[in-house]
């Protein structure tokens, strides 16, 4: 049977179970198993002879099979192997007393023990690594790792070697241990190096043969990375690998699964690091410069298209000196005629949505259309409502200004919104007039990535907070028509530059870190819900703030108690409870549904009318709950992190969050963004359960300390992970980034941009590198959704 990267791991192996247990990690294919990597080596097993082992600890020695007995077990099926062994030669050489010790094996299957006593017969020669016990005034070893050896010195030195280095450590579950997954990708390593026939590895017991798990491996040879190298071709150029002090790939995956030692290892996740690095540059360099051969639409600004600089004229304040600069970037990239790839990140209240109107302007201005899709239907909403009477207002001062000249022409712009709720006749009316190619604007829900919508003459996309999509969502909009629109990617998550150098390298970043002028401070406090205290002078100073004519949001991580506890209903990501401290992981998290019944029982709030808002409810319950917490007829808000996002009340002063220790650091920067909007004094209250010593505890204590989003979102990175921080668009199910550390390997990915860029200067079609060309295929085919625009 031919072994390649892509034959599937049932395929080499019969126990079922044991694929089973694989396929739940993952693990379909020799591929998915050669690159699920250990994040860990265990320390060097020690070479002791039996007199020199301490009772319970691990240790490696060589020996001779004296004598083997096995016995059916009386008290259930099944049998148990005893072999003694003694060590002679072995403590000779280390100059003490020869000793002995038994080796001990229990199975129910009758082959398996017949196979071992072949192999431990008496006279037979091993080199033996286990834990010690002691029993029948003797030492003893259950279940260790055995190798058969020939009678020379070479032969037992390297058996011992072998069996005493490092040991890889795997992510594992209750259905495989990492020992037995290092025994399966073991296994499929030496089938893959052609060390042995795939149908004699699957029926005999060998790694993965066994359902008991009671296997072991005769062969004393370590897996050969220059056989494997047939199959595992390197990718990385070898000059760029050689300047880098890299292993071959095939070399850096025997390292990683059967490491010589600690050093060897370490050097093994360096070189594969690089690699991923490396791949991933060179894909987005690919990437960006491909979209600069794709035609898009030229959108100039001169003395005949001056709606955007009318508009900011229009304007009741100052653009402040980071806004200028982005809309003159924006402006001289939409002017080009291929499309334009910008990321624009800004602190919440930054003033994003003035940039973007201004984009829209400019595509509108030349003839086109242009959208803004929002994540949820709510901000969708706001957008609109905000938009229209910007337009509006740009529109009157246009119609004035005409009307001064003498020139009667028309300047109304049309604004239009389009949802997944909407009435069918309305909904209709939108999409025939983005048909019609007439140049508007749509400010639209996920609604804007079905085939019902099309605009032959779309220009311009902007994206709301990017990683509320997916990578297949946003292409939806792009292969509409044959002319590729600009694309204007907005977040008010902070991502550090270095993190998005590598998620986003294939677009132009552009940062928004000034605040507009009249925006105070966020006072933060860290309140323990067991403070009771703490917590009654926080809902009198809430009702305080209420009574002054001000809004307060409540946030809760579920919606009612039968929700699942673990998942933010809204698609964010709540730590897990072995991320956060032990006391809180076995507290059921709060729900709007129960803290709107207890709220309701406060004496500090009585008499005011407390609404819920949520994404289960409808169109239609959350413009009114909305409009009626805007108006301050219900002006305490309990709700979940729908919320989060773009939500624009300038009266509310006041959030709580409650289990806060639960949430991402970034969330808790965007929920906190919701408050302080009109200029008033506000707090943010994160109500948490974590102990006082607890990495959730210090978690809050960044945030309650610093209102610096970029420090906030590194922090985050850091602790979590940029999976979690940038959300699952972005990670990729499953990413080809196993080992690759946005923040802490920030230089080795700008190193490897660095030498990717250099490569395609001189190959950009990587005609002379077709390893590499198919693993960037492979990578930008993958899911890789950090890619964001391919």
């Amino acid at each position: 049977m031919s072994i390649s990267l892509d034959t599937t791991v049932s395929s080499l192996m019969t126990n079922r179970r044991r694929v089973g247990a694989l396929k739940s990690l993952g693990v379909l294919t020799v591929l998915d198993a050669i690159t699920y990597y250990p994040f860990r080596v265990t320390d060097p097993v020690p070479m002791l002879p039996l007199r020199s082992i301490s009772v319970g600890g691990a240790a490696a020695f060589a020996g001779v099979v004296r004598e083997l007995r096995v016995r059916p077990l009386a008290a259930r099926r099944g049998y148990r192997l005893e072999a003694l062994i003694d060590d002679t030669e072995f403590a000779l050489e280390h100059s003490v007393r020869p000793s002995s010790a038994n080796l001990v094996f229990f199975s129910y299957k009758k082959h398996y023990v017949d196979w071992l006593s072949s192999r431990l017969a008496q006279g037979s020669r091993l080199v033996v690594q286990g834990e010690s016990s002691f029993f029948n005034d003797r030492l003893q070893f259950t279940h260790p790792e055995t190798l058969v050896i020939g009678k020379d010195v070479a032969s037992q030195e390297e058996g011992l070697a072998r069996v005493s280095r490092p040991r890889p450590v795997y992510h594992a579950n209750s259905r495989i241990s990492s020992e037995h997954i290092h025994e399966s990708i073991v296994m499929m390593l030496q089938a893959l190096a052609g060390s042995g026939e795939a149908e004699t590895a699957s029926s005999s017991p060998v790694p993965g043969a066994s359902a008991t798990g009671e296997e072991e491996r005769a062969d004393v040879s370590r897996v050969s990375a220059n056989d494997l190298s047939r199959a595992i071709p390197d990718i990385v150029p070898e000059d760029i690998r050689v300047s880098n002090g890299a292993m071959h790939r095939a070399e850096a995956i025997v390292a990683m699964h059967e490491p010589a030692d600690t050093k060897e290892f370490a050097h093994a996740i360096t070189s594969l690091r690089y690699e991923e690095a490396f791949i991933s540059q060179t894909a987005l360099l690919r990437s960006r410069e491909g979209v600069r051969a794709t035609p898009g639409y030229p959108c100039p600004v001169d003395e005949t298209h001056r709606l955007p600089a009318d508009f900011i004229a229009s304007l009741p304040f100052d653009l402040t000196g980071g806004q200028r600069d982005v809309v003159d970037a924006i402006q001289e990239d939409m002017a080009k005629p291929y499309p334009m790839q910008r990321l624009l990140q800004g602190e919440v209240g930054s003033g994003k949505t003035v940039v973007c109107v201004a984009a829209m302007l400019q595509a509108v201005d030349a003839g086109n259309q242009a959208v803004l899709v929002a994540p949820t239907q709510v901000l969708a909403e706001q957008h609109y409502q905000t938009i229209s009477e910007m337009v509006r207002k740009l529109s009157a001062a246009k119609s004035a200004e005409s009307a001064e000249s003498g020139d009667e022409a028309k300047h109304d712009i049309p604004v239009v919104l389009l949802t997944g709720g909407m009435r069918l006749a309305q909904r209709r009316k939108v999409l025939a007039l983005a048909a019609s190619g007439e140049p508007c604007m749509v400010i639209a829900t996920h609604a804007a990535f079905s085939t019902t919508f099309q605009a032959p003459n779309l220009a311009l996309v902007v994206i709301d907070e990017q990683h509320r999509f997916g990578v297949e969502q946003r292409e939806a909009l792009r292969r509409k028509n044959e002319v590729a629109p600009h694309l204007l990617i907005m977040t008010a998550t902070p991502i550090p530059r270095t993190a998005a150098l590598t998620w986003f390298g294939d677009l132009d970043i552009s940062e928004l870190r000034e605040l507009p002028g009249g925006r105070k401070p966020i006072r933060t406090i860290v309140v323990q819900e067991a403070d009771g205290g703490t917590m009654s002078r926080m809902f009198i100073h809430i009702r305080q703030r209420v009574d002054a004519g001000e809004r307060a949001y409540i946030v809760c991580p579920r919606i009612d108690e039968s929700s699942d506890a673990e998942e933010d209903p809204e698609g964010g990501n709540l730590m897990s409870p072995d991320e956060s401290e032990e006391g809180s992981a076995v507290l059921p998290l709060h729900s709007v549904e129960e803290i709107e019944r207890r709220l309701q029982a406060l004496p500090q709030l009585e008499g005011i009318r407390i609404a819920t808002l949520s994404g289960r409810d409808d169109d239609e319950t959350k413009q009114r709950v909305m409009h009626d917490f805007a108006t301050g007829e219900t002006p305490v808000l309990v709700a979940t992190t729908v919320i989060e996002v773009g939500v624009d009340v300038p009266q509310a002063s006041c959030i709580v969050v409650f289990d806060a220790d639960r949430f991402g650091l970034s969330q808790l920067h965007q929920l906190r963004g919701r408050v302080g909007r009109g200029g008033t004094r506000s707090w943010a209250f994160f109500i948490s359960r974590a102990e006082a010593d607890s990495i959730a505890a210090q978690r809050l204590a960044i945030i309650e300390h610093s209102s610096d989003g970029t420090e906030i979102a590194q922090a985050d990175l850091e602790l979590r992970g940029a999976g979690d921080v940038l959300g699952d668009a972005q990670s990729g199910g499953r990413s080809s980034l196993k080992l690759l550390r946005v923040v802490k390997d920030a230089d080795v990915v700008v190193h490897a941009r660095e030498q990717a860029s250099e490569l395609l200067s001189k190959d950009p079609e990587l005609s002379g590198e077709t390893v590499l060309a198919g693993a960037v295929l492979d990578f930008i085919r993958g899911n890789e959704s950090f890619l964001a625009t391919t």
